[in-house]
C-alpha cells in the first residue's frame, strides 16, 4: 500500500477512503462490520462518516466496528456536522458555533472516541460567519477533541476565504476539502485543484462513481434496474455523451482484466492533486470489487482514451447535491 499525506499534515492516510454512509441502514450491522474489517486487512486505515447519516446510526455503527476490532489507533477517523439532527428544532443543524460544539461532543460518544482525526464542515453555510465557524473548530482542536478540519462541498472561493479568516486571526486552517469529482464532473480541476495544489489542501472526492453510474450496471438503450440509484431519478446521467464514458471504461477494463468500477476508481486515484477518493460499499461484494482498484494501473494511453469522451474540466451531467432537509436552503 502507499500512503499519501492528508493535505499538509503529513498524517499518512490510505489512496481510498472508506465512506461508512450505508452503514446500519441499507447495510445491516454485522456486513458493517465484516465490510470495514476487511478494508482494514487491506491496508486501508482512512474511514469517513457523517452525523447526519441515518441521524448518528452510521457512527454507532463505526464505534462499535472500531471498539470490536481494536484498530480505533490506527484508523484516520473523519465524520462531519451540518445537516438537520432533529426534524422541528431550526437549531439543530447549520455551521453555528452552538451545533458544532453540540454535534462534536455526540459524534464522540456514537463513535466511542476521546478524538476526532478529521472534523469537516459538511456544506457551506452563508447565513453563518465562517470566522463563527472557524472559531468554533479552533476550540475544539485545542481542547484535543479534534485533531484537523476540513470542509465539504465548498466552492474554491469558500475555502480561500476560510484560509485567509484563519490565517488573520490565527485559527487552525482546513486541511481537506470533500468536492465531487468523477468522469462525468470533472469541474474542480479549473479552480480547486490548483488551489489544493497550492495551498496544501487534500482532496477527498466523494461520488467518485457518479452515484454508481460508472460501474457500469446502466446499459446504454436498455431499462433501468429496480432498486438501483438512478432506477426513477438521475436523468441527466442518461444521455449519449456519459455512456461514450461508461463504454471506454469497460473496454480498458477488459483490456486489464479489471472492472469499469476499478478503472474508474484507478482514474481518480491517480489525478493530479487527489488525496483519497471515498468508497460507498453497501455489501461485502462491493467492497471487494472497489478495494480491486489499489491493483489497477493506468497508462497514458488509458488516458488520453479517456480525456477524449471526458473532457478534462467540464461536467457531462447536471451537479447534484444532497438535500439535508427538511429547512431549504442555499449552500
Amino acid at each position: 500500500m502507499e500512503y499519501r499525506s492528508l493535505g499538509r499534515t503529513g498524517v499518512q492516510v490510505s489512496p481510498l477512503c472508506l465512506g461508512c454512509m450505508n452503514f446500519g441502514a441499507k447495510t445491516p450491522e454485522t456486513e458493517s462490520f465484516d465490510i470495514i474489517d476487511a478494508a482494514i486487512e487491506r491496508g486501508i486505515n482512512f474511514l469517513d462518516t457523517a452525523n447526519i447519516y441515518s441521524r448518528g446510526i452510521s457512527e454507532e455503527v463505526v464505534g462499535k466496528a472500531l471498539q470490536r476490532n481494536g484498530k480505533r489507533a490506527r484508523i484516520v477517523l473523519a465524520t462531519k456536522v451540518h445537516g438537520p439532527m432533529d426534524d422541528d428544532d431550526p437549531n439543530a443543524w447549520g455551521n453555528t458555533r452552538r451545533h458544532i460544539i453540540e454535534q462534536c461532543e455526540a459524534s464522540l460518544k456514537r463513535l466511542q472516541t476521546d478524538y476526532i482525526d478529521l472534523y469537516q464542515i459538511h456544506r457551506p453555510h452563508t447565513a453563518t460567519p465562517i470566522d463563527e465557524t472557524l472559531r468554533a473548530l479552533d476550540d475544539l482542536v485545542r481542547a484535543g477533541k479534534v485533531r484537523y478540519i476540513g470542509c465539504s462541498t465548498f466552492a474554491a472561493w469558500q475555502v480561500m476565504e476560510s484560509l485567509w479568516v484563519s490565517k488573520e486571526l490565527g485559527l487552525n486552517r482546513f486541511v481537506t476539502e470533500q468536492p465531487p469529482y468523477h468522469l462525468l464532473d470533472r469541474r474542480i480541476e479549473r479552480e480547486m485543484v490548483p488551489l489544493a495544489q497550492s495551498y496544501g489542501i487534500g482532496i477527498i472526492p466523494w461520488s467518485p462513481l457518479s452515484g454508481g453510474f460508472l460501474t457500469g450496471k446502466y446499459k446504454r438503450g436498455e431499462a433501468r434496474p429496480e432498486n438501483a440509484r438512478w432506477a426513477k431519478s438521475g436523468d441527466g446521467h442518461f444521455v449519449d455523451a456519459a455512456f461514450d464514458v461508461v463504454e471506454a471504461l469497460e473496454e480498458i477494463a477488459e483490456e486489464k482484466n479489471a472492472t469499469a468500477t476499478q478503472v474508474a476508481l484507478a482514474w481518480c486515484m491517480s489525478k493530479p492533486g487527489i488525496t483519497a477518493p471515498i468508497i460507498g460499499p453497501s455489501s461485502l461484494a462491493q467492497n471487494e470489487d472497489n478495494l480491486g482498484a489499489l491493483d489497477v494501473t493506468l497508462t497514458e494511453a488509458d488516458h488520453e482514451k479517456l480525456d477524449a469522451v471526458a473532457e478534462p474540466g467540464r461536467a457531462i451531467v447536471p451537479y447534484y447535491r444532497a438535500d439535508f432537509g427538511p429547512y431549504k436552503h442555499r449552500w
